[in-house]
Protein backbone atom coordinates (compact mmCIF):
# COMPACT_ATOMS: atom_id res chain seq x y z
CA UNK A 1 0.00 0.00 0.00
CA UNK A 2 0.88 3.67 -0.61
CA UNK A 3 1.41 4.46 2.93
CA UNK A 4 4.08 4.81 5.35
CA UNK A 5 1.54 2.66 8.11
CA UNK A 6 -0.32 0.43 6.50
CA UNK A 7 2.85 -0.84 4.74
CA UNK A 8 3.37 -4.42 5.65
CA UNK A 9 6.90 -4.65 4.16
CA UNK A 10 7.87 -6.37 7.72
CA UNK A 11 5.24 -8.83 7.68
CA UNK A 12 6.27 -10.17 4.30
CA UNK A 13 10.04 -10.55 5.69
CA UNK A 14 8.59 -12.44 8.60
CA UNK A 15 6.67 -14.82 6.34
CA UNK A 16 10.07 -15.54 4.32
CA UNK A 17 11.80 -15.91 7.85
CA UNK A 18 8.70 -18.38 8.58
CA UNK A 19 9.48 -20.59 5.98
CA UNK A 20 13.39 -20.38 6.89
CA UNK A 21 12.85 -21.70 10.42
CA UNK A 22 11.30 -24.39 9.60
CA UNK A 23 13.55 -25.46 6.63
CA UNK A 24 16.39 -24.87 9.79
CA UNK A 25 14.08 -26.92 12.09
CA UNK A 26 13.60 -29.67 9.37
CA UNK A 27 16.99 -30.11 8.37
CA UNK A 28 18.47 -29.69 11.97
CA UNK A 29 16.15 -32.37 13.37
CA UNK A 30 17.02 -35.02 10.54
CA UNK A 31 20.69 -34.11 10.88
CA UNK A 32 20.69 -34.83 14.27
CA UNK A 33 19.04 -38.02 13.76
CA UNK A 34 21.43 -38.92 11.36
CA UNK A 35 19.53 -39.10 8.00
CA UNK A 36 21.84 -39.13 4.94
CA UNK A 37 21.74 -35.72 3.19
CA UNK A 38 22.39 -35.93 -0.03
CA UNK A 39 22.76 -33.01 -3.13
CA UNK A 40 18.89 -33.23 -4.01
CA UNK A 41 18.24 -32.00 -0.79
CA UNK A 42 19.65 -28.87 -1.15
CA UNK A 43 16.40 -27.75 -3.20
CA UNK A 44 13.91 -28.65 -0.76
CA UNK A 45 13.93 -24.63 0.28
CA UNK A 46 12.99 -23.09 -2.79
CA UNK A 47 9.76 -25.80 -2.47
CA UNK A 48 9.52 -24.84 1.19
CA UNK A 49 9.74 -21.30 0.88
CA UNK A 50 6.81 -21.17 -2.16
CA UNK A 51 4.17 -22.92 0.34
CA UNK A 52 5.30 -20.89 3.34
CA UNK A 53 4.73 -17.68 1.13
CA UNK A 54 1.69 -19.15 -0.12
CA UNK A 55 0.33 -19.87 3.47
CA UNK A 56 1.51 -15.99 4.49
CA UNK A 57 -1.04 -15.12 1.34
CA UNK A 58 -3.90 -16.44 2.38
CA UNK A 59 -3.60 -15.36 6.31
CA UNK A 60 -2.79 -11.86 5.50
CA UNK A 61 -5.88 -12.22 3.07
CA UNK A 62 -8.09 -13.63 5.86
CA UNK A 63 -7.17 -11.25 8.32
CA UNK A 64 -7.98 -8.33 6.15
CA UNK A 65 -11.15 -9.56 4.97
CA UNK A 66 -11.83 -9.96 8.89
CA UNK A 67 -10.96 -6.09 9.75
CA UNK A 68 -14.12 -5.30 7.95
CA UNK A 69 -15.98 -6.92 10.31
CA UNK A 70 -17.14 -4.30 12.43
CA UNK A 71 -18.38 -6.35 15.07
CA UNK A 72 -15.36 -8.30 15.52
CA UNK A 73 -13.19 -5.40 16.01
CA UNK A 74 -10.71 -6.79 19.27
CA UNK A 75 -7.59 -8.48 17.85
CA UNK A 76 -8.72 -11.79 19.74
CA UNK A 77 -11.68 -12.13 17.80
CA UNK A 78 -10.13 -10.93 14.44
CA UNK A 79 -7.77 -13.79 14.72
CA UNK A 80 -9.94 -16.86 15.76
CA UNK A 81 -11.50 -15.27 11.95
CA UNK A 82 -8.23 -15.26 10.60
CA UNK A 83 -7.75 -19.22 11.62
CA UNK A 84 -11.50 -19.67 11.07
CA UNK A 85 -11.05 -18.65 7.33
CA UNK A 86 -7.11 -19.57 6.12
CA UNK A 87 -6.13 -22.50 8.63
CA UNK A 88 -8.60 -25.08 6.51
CA UNK A 89 -7.74 -24.25 3.13
CA UNK A 90 -3.53 -24.30 5.02
CA UNK A 91 -3.89 -27.46 6.93
CA UNK A 92 -5.55 -29.01 3.63
CA UNK A 93 -2.89 -28.14 1.45
CA UNK A 94 0.27 -28.96 3.69
CA UNK A 95 -1.56 -32.50 4.65
CA UNK A 96 -1.43 -33.23 0.87
CA UNK A 97 2.24 -31.79 0.52
CA UNK A 98 3.44 -34.31 3.09
CA UNK A 99 1.18 -37.70 2.48
CA UNK A 100 3.15 -37.32 -0.87
CA UNK A 101 5.99 -36.91 -0.27
CA UNK A 102 6.16 -39.31 2.79
CA UNK A 103 4.66 -41.61 0.24
CA UNK A 104 8.04 -41.22 -2.10
CA UNK A 105 9.95 -42.44 1.08
CA UNK A 106 8.67 -45.93 -0.08
CA UNK A 107 11.22 -45.49 -3.39
CA UNK A 108 14.58 -47.68 -3.73
CA UNK A 109 16.56 -44.62 -4.62
CA UNK A 110 18.44 -43.74 -1.35
CA UNK A 111 18.50 -40.08 -2.12
CA UNK A 112 15.04 -39.63 -2.98
CA UNK A 113 14.03 -41.30 0.45
CA UNK A 114 16.38 -38.60 1.84
CA UNK A 115 15.16 -35.75 -0.30
CA UNK A 116 11.04 -36.70 0.31
CA UNK A 117 12.18 -37.21 4.16
CA UNK A 118 13.49 -33.77 4.15
CA UNK A 119 11.03 -32.03 2.35
CA UNK A 120 7.82 -33.84 4.36
CA UNK A 121 9.50 -32.76 7.46
CA UNK A 122 10.24 -29.17 6.25
CA UNK A 123 6.14 -28.99 5.67
CA UNK A 124 5.35 -29.89 8.87
CA UNK A 125 7.66 -27.66 10.37
CA UNK A 126 6.53 -25.04 7.68
CA UNK A 127 2.61 -25.41 9.06
CA UNK A 128 3.72 -25.04 12.59
CA UNK A 129 5.37 -21.97 12.59
CA UNK A 130 2.46 -20.86 9.80
CA UNK A 131 0.02 -21.39 12.51
CA UNK A 132 1.78 -20.19 15.78
CA UNK A 133 4.99 -17.86 14.56
CA UNK A 134 3.86 -16.13 11.80
CA UNK A 135 0.08 -15.75 13.34
CA UNK A 136 1.87 -13.64 16.55
CA UNK A 137 3.47 -11.49 13.71
CA UNK A 138 0.09 -10.94 12.58
CA UNK A 139 -1.26 -9.75 16.00
CA UNK A 140 2.07 -7.56 16.78
CA UNK A 141 2.03 -5.23 13.28
CA UNK A 142 -1.75 -5.18 13.60
CA UNK A 143 -0.32 -3.32 17.36
CA UNK A 144 2.16 -1.16 15.04
CA UNK A 145 -0.94 0.09 12.80
CA UNK A 146 -3.07 0.71 15.62
CA UNK A 147 -0.23 3.06 17.26
CA UNK A 148 0.51 4.80 13.90
CA UNK A 149 3.54 3.85 13.91
CA UNK A 150 5.85 3.69 10.67
CA UNK A 151 6.20 0.56 8.84
CA UNK A 152 10.09 1.30 8.77
CA UNK A 153 11.29 2.70 11.78
CA UNK A 154 8.13 1.80 14.14
CA UNK A 155 7.66 5.63 15.29
CA UNK A 156 4.45 7.27 16.09
CA UNK A 157 3.62 9.11 12.66
CA UNK A 158 2.41 12.94 13.58
CA UNK A 159 1.04 15.49 11.41
CA UNK A 160 2.29 18.67 12.06
CA UNK A 161 -0.18 21.22 11.48
CA UNK A 162 2.42 23.84 10.60
CA UNK A 163 3.59 22.14 7.45
CA UNK A 164 0.39 22.86 5.92
CA UNK A 165 1.90 23.20 2.42
CA UNK A 166 4.68 20.03 2.39
CA UNK A 167 4.44 18.04 -0.52
CA UNK A 168 2.83 15.39 -1.26
CA UNK A 169 5.61 13.02 -1.53
CA UNK A 170 6.51 14.04 2.17
CA UNK A 171 2.99 12.89 3.21
CA UNK A 172 2.85 9.64 2.09
CA UNK A 173 6.74 8.56 3.28
CA UNK A 174 6.49 10.40 6.51
CA UNK A 175 3.37 10.82 7.71
CA UNK A 176 1.27 8.30 6.48
CA UNK A 177 -1.05 9.62 3.47
CA UNK A 178 -0.78 12.04 0.86
CA UNK A 179 -3.84 13.86 1.89
CA UNK A 180 -2.27 14.35 5.34
CA UNK A 181 -5.18 12.24 6.88
CA UNK A 182 -4.47 8.93 8.98
CA UNK A 183 -4.19 5.94 6.81
CA UNK A 184 -5.60 3.70 9.40
CA UNK A 185 -9.49 3.93 8.86
CA UNK A 186 -9.78 -0.10 7.04
CA UNK A 187 -9.92 0.30 3.04
CA UNK A 188 -10.04 -2.51 0.31
CA UNK A 189 -7.23 -3.24 -0.96
CA UNK A 190 -6.66 -2.66 -4.95
CA UNK A 191 -5.60 -6.00 -5.93
CA UNK A 192 -9.02 -7.64 -4.26
CA UNK A 193 -11.19 -4.61 -5.83
CA UNK A 194 -9.99 -5.29 -9.13
CA UNK A 195 -10.68 -9.00 -8.64
CA UNK A 196 -13.71 -8.84 -7.45
CA UNK A 197 -15.00 -5.60 -9.77
CA UNK A 198 -13.37 -6.89 -12.97
CA UNK A 199 -11.64 -10.03 -13.37
CA UNK A 200 -14.90 -11.93 -11.56
CA UNK A 201 -17.60 -10.60 -13.92
CA UNK A 202 -15.68 -10.57 -17.13
CA UNK A 203 -14.80 -14.62 -16.67
CA UNK A 204 -18.83 -15.03 -15.85
CA UNK A 205 -19.29 -14.00 -19.55
CA UNK A 206 -20.49 -16.68 -21.69
CA UNK A 207 -17.81 -15.90 -24.61
CA UNK A 208 -15.05 -16.12 -22.21
CA UNK A 209 -16.29 -18.89 -21.17
CA UNK A 210 -16.23 -20.95 -24.53
CA UNK A 211 -12.70 -19.57 -24.94
CA UNK A 212 -11.17 -20.34 -21.78
CA UNK A 213 -12.23 -24.24 -22.30
CA UNK A 214 -10.94 -24.21 -25.80
CA UNK A 215 -7.37 -22.33 -24.32
CA UNK A 216 -7.67 -25.03 -21.93
CA UNK A 217 -8.01 -28.04 -24.20
CA UNK A 218 -5.25 -26.59 -26.17
CA UNK A 219 -3.20 -26.84 -22.80
CA UNK A 220 -3.75 -29.62 -21.84
CA UNK A 221 -2.95 -30.99 -25.71
CA UNK A 222 -0.34 -29.30 -25.54
CA UNK A 223 0.87 -31.13 -22.14
CA UNK A 224 0.37 -34.74 -23.16
CA UNK A 225 2.51 -33.66 -26.50
CA UNK A 226 5.27 -32.79 -24.44
CA UNK A 227 5.32 -35.64 -21.73
CA UNK A 228 6.11 -37.71 -24.88
CA UNK A 229 9.06 -35.98 -25.70
CA UNK A 230 10.40 -35.87 -22.00
CA UNK A 231 14.19 -37.37 -21.84
CA UNK A 232 15.88 -38.48 -19.13
CA UNK A 233 18.28 -35.47 -18.29
CA UNK A 234 19.34 -36.25 -14.26
CA UNK A 235 22.91 -36.51 -13.55
CA UNK A 236 22.85 -40.52 -12.03
CA UNK A 237 25.58 -39.76 -9.64
CA UNK A 238 23.34 -37.69 -7.22
CA UNK A 239 20.79 -40.34 -6.71
CA UNK A 240 23.27 -42.00 -5.12
CA UNK A 241 24.16 -41.27 -1.30
CA UNK A 242 27.21 -39.91 -0.69
CA UNK A 243 29.41 -42.88 0.32
CA UNK A 244 28.06 -44.88 -1.94
CA UNK A 245 30.54 -47.00 -4.57
CA UNK A 246 28.52 -45.45 -7.35
CA UNK A 247 29.84 -42.33 -6.92
CA UNK A 248 33.55 -43.03 -7.10
CA UNK A 249 32.82 -45.19 -10.72
CA UNK A 250 31.35 -42.05 -11.98
CA UNK A 251 34.16 -39.72 -11.30
CA UNK A 252 36.48 -42.40 -12.86
CA UNK A 253 34.15 -43.09 -15.70
CA UNK A 254 33.63 -39.91 -16.72
CA UNK A 255 37.66 -39.00 -16.37
CA UNK A 256 39.16 -41.65 -17.82
CA UNK A 257 36.84 -42.81 -20.19
CA UNK A 258 34.68 -40.01 -20.96
CA UNK A 259 36.23 -38.94 -24.19
CA UNK A 260 36.24 -42.16 -25.92
CA UNK A 261 32.30 -42.52 -26.85
CA UNK A 262 29.83 -45.60 -25.74
CA UNK A 263 31.61 -48.93 -24.93
CA UNK A 264 31.18 -51.68 -27.70
CA UNK A 265 30.36 -55.24 -26.53
CA UNK A 266 29.81 -58.26 -29.10
CA UNK A 267 27.74 -61.55 -28.06
CA UNK A 268 28.37 -64.40 -29.50
CA UNK A 269 24.85 -65.86 -28.97
CA UNK A 270 25.48 -69.28 -30.71
CA UNK A 271 27.92 -72.11 -30.05
CA UNK A 272 31.61 -71.63 -31.49
CA UNK A 273 34.27 -73.88 -31.75
CA UNK A 274 37.35 -71.73 -30.21
CA UNK A 275 40.08 -74.56 -31.10
CA UNK A 276 38.93 -74.22 -34.95
CA UNK A 277 41.59 -71.64 -36.12
CA UNK A 278 39.47 -70.64 -38.81
CA UNK A 279 36.61 -69.87 -36.30
CA UNK A 280 39.43 -68.06 -34.23
CA UNK A 281 40.24 -65.88 -37.36
CA UNK A 282 36.64 -65.25 -38.05
CA UNK A 283 35.91 -63.54 -34.97
CA UNK A 284 39.33 -61.35 -35.44
CA UNK A 285 37.90 -60.77 -38.89
CA UNK A 286 34.61 -59.61 -37.08
CA UNK A 287 36.52 -57.41 -34.28
CA UNK A 288 38.93 -55.37 -37.01
CA UNK A 289 35.52 -54.92 -39.03
CA UNK A 290 33.89 -53.64 -35.91
CA UNK A 291 37.00 -51.53 -35.11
Amino acid sequence: RLSCIRNNVWLACCGVVSAGLAVLSSFGLLLFCGVPFVITVANAPFLILGVGVDDMFIMIASWEQSSRKKEKSDVKSRLAETYAEAALSVTITTLTDVLAFFIGTWTVFPSVRSFCLYAGTAFVFCYIYSMTFFGAIIVLNDKRERGNRHWLTCVPVRVDEGQAETSCLYNACCIGSCSRESSWPDSEHPMSIFFKKYYGPFFTNGWIKLLVVLLYGAYLGGSIYGCTRVREGIDLRNLASDDSYVIPYYDDNHKYFSEYGPRVMVVVTESADYWNETVRLGIENCTQNLE
